[in-house]
């Protein structure tokens, strides 16, 4: 056989050998004496039973004169033939779509889609949660995506989020809504962040203000604190607790609330660890601040206590200032003027207060 020999279509090594021994006029028992091997195995190997190893390669290069890349490369050819005669290759390019379109595994496990037996189905159910017809349709989404540029979050995930936020929101019932009622309610809403339990009264004031109001755990990748849109001429202001403080989520509230009083138009996705923001996003954190602890008042608390704020301290202002303390240390902390790492003891979790209130995976949900 020449060195040069090359297959022109897939054929199975065992076929080749066999022509080969025919060639020389040897039989399989033969070439296993010669290259010390049992005549079962060269058996096995026309029969296309057993593959031809490196080892045996190398043996029948010895004996036959060929390389030993011959026989390794058409043993190779010829399993991808078999392996591609079996496997549904467009199959899995569809299925590599729809986890590129979205987080599939997080959506299965969160039960926001429904698990499925083959991939025609999962494409049914992504694209129903998505409200698509097809893969190649972009879901419909307005939304102005900000975010952390050295995490570099999946902006798929981003959207499967406010797809779920969507969808929760239209479920909801609200009371009819009057921006100027929002407004003015504000100072009673706050009247609520003495005491961290009052979180839990949060809900129930805002749908009565015809305002909905939902806590949805962000994604993985997304670093989403919150979002602030209009459905159905009714706001909807969504939280994710990320961060599961007391200062955070009162904050973040505040934040998208004054997004929407402020009369900000469009789909706005808050992640507040991103410093690069637009004038819009840095009148709604004016607008929070000044809520939450008026201005002036701060001012003056820093210049007569700085650099020292003690617990007691703290704790005096933040009574002054009718807030919970963990308030006061989250404005300190966002200012740099403290760290949280001495006065934890303030920076209680609200999720405790808020159960009903968090979107979790049940056994029948969508």
């Amino acid at each position: 056989m020449s060195q040069n020999l090359r297959p022109a279509r897939v054929v199975p090594p065992g076929r080749i050998l066999s022509r080969e021994l025919e060639a020389r006029g040897w039989t399989q028992k033969e070439l296993a004496e010669i290259i010390g091997r049992p005549p079962q195995v060269i058996n096995e190997i026309i029969r296309g039973t057993k593959q031809i190893t490196p080892e045996t390669a190398l043996e029948l290069s010895a004996a036959l004169g060929t390389s030993a890349e011959f026989w390794t490369n058409l043993e190779a050819n010829y399993r991808l033939h078999i392996a591609r005669t079996k496997k549904n290759d467009p199959g899995i390019a569809r299925k590599s779509a729809l986890y590129s379109l979205a987080p599939i595994q997080e959506l299965i496990k969160r039960k926001w889609i429904r698990a499925a037996d083959s991939t025609e189905q999962l494409e049914v159910e992504v694209c129903n949660f998505l409200g698509i017809s097809s893969l190649d349709e972009f879901p419909k989404l307005t939304v102005n995506f900000r975010h952390a540029q050295e995490r570099k979050p999946e902006a798929n995930a981003q959207i499967a989020w406010l797809k779920r936020v969507e969808y929760l929101a239209k479920q909801q019932t609200v009371a009819p809504f009057d921006l100027e009622k929002l407004k003015a309610a504000i100072p009673t809403l706050l009247t609520l962040s003495v005491e961290a339990e009052d979180v839990a009264k949060v809900p129930h004031f805002l749908l009565d203000l015809g305002v909905h109001f939902l806590i949805v755990p962000h994604l993985s990748k997304t670093y989403i604190d919150g979002a602030a849109f209009y459905l159905n001429g009714h706001p909807v202001v969504v939280l994710t607790l990320r961060y599961d403080r007391i200062d955070a989520f009162w904050f973040t509230l505040m934040h998208e609330l004054a997004h929407i009083i402020a009369g900000h138009q469009g789909f706005h996705v808050d992640n507040f660890d991103d410093r690069d923001l637009g004038s819009e996003e840095d009148e709604a954190n004016q607008l929070a601040c000044d809520w939450l602890i008026e201005s002036a008042g701060f001012t003056n608390f820093v210049e007569e206590t700085k650099p020292y704020f003690s617990k007691e301290v703290i704790q005096h202002f933040a009574h002054h200032c009718r807030r919970h303390p963990g308030i006061v240390l989250g404005r300190l902390h966002k200012e740099e003027l403290v760290s949280y790492k001495n006065l934890r003891q303030f920076l209680v979790k609200v999720s405790p207060f808020l159960t009903g209130w968090i979107d979790e995976p049940v056994a029948n949900d969508s």
